[in-house]
C-alpha cells in the first residue's frame, strides 16, 4: 500500500512539472531595431525578437506550446501586469496572438515606453517571466 502511494505520488509531482512552461535560463526577448531612447516618427514599425525559446500562436496545444510562446507588448505601463495571471487585452497590452514578430504602432507625439512580454498558449506569462528591458522612446 505504502508503495502504491508512492508511486502516485511521484507521478502526480511528474505531470505537473511535464505541463510548466519553463523558458531556459539564457532565453530573452528583446526589441530588434529599436533602442533606448529612439525618436521616432508616427507610424513606425517595430520588431520583436527572442532567443532561446520559440515562438507559435495563442492557443497552441501540441507540445511546441511548452517551448514557445507569443508576444504581448506593453506600453506606456510602470510596471508589469500580475504575472500569475492572463495578461490584460487592451490598449496599453497588444497581443501578438498569431505569433506576429513585428507591428505597425502608431501612437500619439511624446515620450511613451515599451516593454515585450511572452505569454503562453493562455496569455499567461511563461514561469519566470520572459519579459524584455522597458525603453523609452519618443514620437515626434
Amino acid at each position: 500500500m505504502v508503495s502504491s502511494i508512492g508511486i502516485s505520488a511521484l507521478l502526480l509531482l511528474t505531470s505537473a512539472f511535464v505541463g510548466a512552461h519553463t523558458p531556459p535560463k539564457h532565453a530573452k526577448v528583446y526589441f530588434v531595431d529599436l533602442k533606448e531612447g529612439a525618436v521616432v516618427q508616427s507610424p513606425f514599425q517595430v520588431k520583436f525578437g527572442i532567443d532561446g525559446f520559440g515562438i507559435t500562436p495563442a492557443g497552441t496545444t501540441d507540445k511546441i506550446r511548452h517551448n514557445a510562446g507569443h508576444h504581448h507588448l506593453l506600453i506606456d505601463l510602470n510596471q508589469l501586469p500580475d504575472l500569475d495571471h492572463e495578461i490584460p487585452r487592451d490598449e496599453r497590452h497588444l497581443h501578438f496572438d498569431q505569433g506576429e514578430t513585428e507591428a505597425t504602432l502608431e501612437l500619439p507625439p511624446g515620450t511613451h515606453t515599451l516593454q515585450l512580454l511572452l505569454g503562453d498558449e493562455d496569455h499567461e506569462p511563461q514561469n519566470p517571466a520572459l519579459f524584455s528591458d522597458r525603453i523609452t522612446i519618443t514620437v515626434e
